[in-house]
């Protein structure tokens, strides 16, 4: 355990708040430029956090205001330490990783706040950062370990192959993987995903996490992408690889994940591509829990871009009802029949999960995009949901204080 941080510490990173209320953009913004000095450290990070979005700033602003909000009670934060740690381990970032960060971190804080960031301040933050640090290394290095005894399991990257390609629609493609070593591998937990090492000609190395979609499995992972307009990675997946393909592979990673045990109802609520984890946890549902009662309430744009509705109608069909399964199509072309394709048009609604799920007694687990999941959290919790029954994952960068 990390030593206690010091009373004179926790009194000066609390009164540096109002300066990153102020600047703590511009400070996550020079932490980046400065630290992507470095390419081998630059070359760790998923760059779409950065260059391709420019949202990660933003988010890892926002946790080092958190952090410093919440320094003289960090157990708030505990659920943000775990999530950091998870997306380290499919990063592989290691303790000899740590000191780049605390160097471009406080010569950022010089750099923008100037005279303002007087030698105490700069030393409070420092043993601040350190205190952190040392708890996620802790964290990270029993996850590694875990990974690395697990039957099946790993450390480090590991070599996949690309068994079969399958175009779900026509933004999105799912891939199969295997171990080109032919042994098994680690029973992932449904929600989590893989992080990937990928050399794309003409590009620095890039790292992209996507959600395996398929329930756990001791010989292969399934991964369904979307094709983003501008993404250099899904488009390249889409365009270039197919089966055969090797492709270097991280152990599963996340904290976003079905229980072992869950009592209650299940709602499974997702927009677009957020479908890929709720997926594997309804594959898992099915099988190990076939009677446990089970909502999924999928919304998508139309049959363009439906993925895995055939799976979904077909495990549905296979429960005796255990299972219910309802797409909604906001705009369905001409083609796309209703109560064949879909069976609802226009967009979930708070008043249709009011009418046609349980409120008062469920456990729901919801993946989309950050306004999909600001209508539903929000939502679910005003129509009287406890807190701790409302499980949510978004596609992009966390807040994190060693950011992805």
């Amino acid at each position: 355990m990390p030593r206690q941080l010091s009373n004179s510490t926790i009194s000066l990173v609390k009164a540096t708040v109002p300066a990153l209320e102020a600047h703590g953009l511009a400070i996550t913004r020079r932490m980046y430029e400065r630290m992507f000095q470095n390419e081998a450290i630059r070359d760790l990070f998923n760059q779409s956090h950065h260059g391709e979005t420019g949202s990660q700033p933003k988010a890892l602003a926002t946790a080092v205001l958190a952090y410093a909000q919440n320094i003289d009670n960090l157990g708030v934060l505990s659920a943000a330490v775990e999530r950091i740690a998870q997306k380290h381990v499919g990063l592989n970032i290691l303790p000899e990783h740590y000191p780049y960060v605390a160097d471009a971190l406080l010569g950022a804080i010089k750099d923008v706040l100037g005279d303002a960031a007087t030698p105490e301040i700069l030393e409070a933050w420092g043993e601040a950062y350190w205190f952190l640090a040392d708890v996620l290394i802790g964290r990270e290095r029993q996850i590694y370990a875990e990974h690395a005894t697990a039957p099946g399991g790993w450390s480090g990257w590991r070599d996949f192959v690309v068994k079969e390609k399958v175009r779900e629609s026509e933004t999105v493609t799912s891939f199969t993987l295997v171990p080109t070593d032919g042994g098994a591998v680690l029973r992932h937990r449904p929600g989590q995903y893989l992080t990937f090492w990928l050399e794309i000609p003409g590009h620095a190395p890039l790292k992209r996490n996507y959600s395996i979609s398929s329930a756990p499995d001791d010989r292969q992972y399934r991964i369904t992408v979307k094709r983003e307009p501008m993404g250099i990675a899904s488009n390249w997946l889409h365009d270039t690889v197919q089966p055969g393909t090797a492709l270097k592979v991280g152990a599963p990673a996340g904290d976003f994940v079905l229980p072992e045990r869950v009592e209650r109802p299940v709602v499974l609520l997702s927009g677009g591509v957020g479908q890929t984890p709720l997926t594997s946890m309804l594959e898992t549902l099915a099988v190990e829990r076939p009677a446990q009662p089970v909502h999924f309430v999928h919304g998508t744009l139309s049959g363009a871009t439906h993925a895995l509705g055939a799976r979904t109608k077909a495990l549905a069909t296979a429960s005796g009802g255990a299972i219910r399964a309802v797409t909604f199509y906001e705009r369905p072309r001409p083609q796309d029949a209703q109560g064949a394709a879909y069976d609802v048009e226009g967009r979930i609604t708070m008043d249709w999960l009011r009418a046609h799920t349980p409120l008062a007694d469920a456990e729901y687990f919801l993946c989309g995009p950050r306004p999909f999941l600001r209508v539903f959290v929000n939502g679910l919790v005003q129509a009287g949901v406890p807190a701790g029954r409302i499980h949510y994952e978004f596609f992009g960068p966390a807040d994190e204080l060693l950011a992805a």
